[in-house]
């Protein structure tokens, strides 16, 4: 895990080792968080793991491509309200331009997307 050390396998959430360098408040608020409902969630070809998802970011339409296909079966994403990373800069993957970065969760081979517990509208900041 990058930027993270893992200090035994059995070892609890709240004991792992922060290696990363703090961040103050104002270098947190740079970081634009939003709502996107996801509209259409497909395969990338040629790959086990990565996902095509095109989002709603009020009323703005994103691409992301995303990491997250061992866990997620595209149908399970479909009409989500995820987290995503607005002013993250544009990245390709496997020629596929991801113009936003989902946020997940990873405890080792497990991965979650962050989704909302209640509806929000998409588009909403995340603070």
């Amino acid at each position: 895990m990058d930027g993270l050390k893992i200090l035994a396998e059995s070892t609890p959430v709240d004991k792992i080792e922060q290696i990363v360098p703090e961040v103050t408040f104002d270098d947190f608020k740079r970081i634009d968080l939003r709502v996107a409902k996801v509209l259409e969630v497909s395969r990338v070809p040629n790959s086990a793991r990565l996902l095509r998802l095109k989002l709603d970011v009020g009323g703005i339409e994103k691409q992301c491509i995303a990491g997250i296909g061992a866990m997620y079966e595209p149908e399970q994403l479909k009409d989500k309200l995820i987290v995503v990373v607005m002013n993250m800069k544009p990245r390709s993957l496997m020629g596929l331009v991801s113009e936003v970065m989902l946020l997940a969760a990873a405890d080792g081979p497990e991965i979650s997307a962050v989704t909302l517990d209640r509806p929000l509208t998409s588009g909403a900041k995340v603070t």
